[in-house]
């Protein structure tokens, strides 16, 4: 498969190692210095793209590839108030659209437990739910799209909950969201409830961004010859 990446930076490196590794060719490369070769007749060279880029600059980037007729796979947060433009722009074209707040394996089987333990602990109201999310300094967005997708899950299943703040909080319609920015982490989300007389606590540590890089690559060969959205919930079968 021939594959673009949108985006060469820590993560564009490497997804195009772990691309590389399982057999598929890289295309076009993008990044700050040569943003003029992202064009239609470009992106017509690959099967797919894989884009992380920057809130600015990625649904300019999605469009582009719509018109180009290839899908796109896109991991970049910070922009999903213009998803509904989004969806309307891939409906329109007949285009693909993969996109995952987080393209984690781990990530996303932990959505399936967040989910599965905010249902348990809905009928539970002394236990006050609040998170915390670390992530490196380079992080553009705060809280991060996996945390805001964490808080979603939340308050899918619990009905009290209405939204979500990035600072604590004692309103008991609101998630509190902490983030903190530090060194080279590549991300830690923490979920507690909490008591008077006792918590519990789930955690998922990245280690790398290997997982991420690997879920990425998996994405583009699941979007290859498919049409329409896509998630993470369709190429794990959740």
């Amino acid at each position: 498969m021939k594959i673009a990446l949108i985006g060469y930076g820590k993560m564009g490196k490497e997804i195009e190692k772990i691309a590389l590794d399982r057999g598929h060719e890289i295309v076009l490369k993008i990044d700050i210095s040569n943003p003029e070769e992202l064009t239609v007749a470009n992106l017509r060279k690959a099967d797919v793209a894989i884009e992380f880029t920057t809130p600015d600059s990625a649904i300019a980037n999605h469009k582009l590839c719509f018109e180009a007729g290839i899908p796109v796979v896109s991991g970049t947060t910070g922009w999903l108030g213009h998803f509904p433009k989004v969806q309307e722009w891939c409906k329109a074209m007949n285009g693909t659209f993969f996109y995952a707040s987080n393209f984690s394996l781990g990530v996303n089987l932990f959505f399936v437990l967040n989910k599965k333990l905010a249902e348990l602990m809905a009928p539970h109201k002394e236990y006050l739910v609040e998170m915390k999310e670390i992530h490196h300094t380079q992080k553009l967005d705060a809280p991060s799209g996996t945390a805001i997708t964490l808080a979603e899950g939340i308050m899918e299943n619990i009905p009290e909950k209405k939204s979500w703040v990035n600072h604590p909080t004692a309103e008991p319609s609101e998630i509190s969201i902490t983030s903190e920015r530090e060194g080279q982490v590549p991300g830690t989300h923490i979920i507690r409830y909490d008591s008077e007389v006792d918590y519990l606590e789930i955690t998922h540590l990245a280690k790398s961004r290997k997982g991420l890089a690997f879920g990425a690559v998996l994405a583009a060969e699941f979007s290859f010859g498919k049409k329409g959205i896509l998630t993470m919930n369709d190429l794990l079968n959740l």
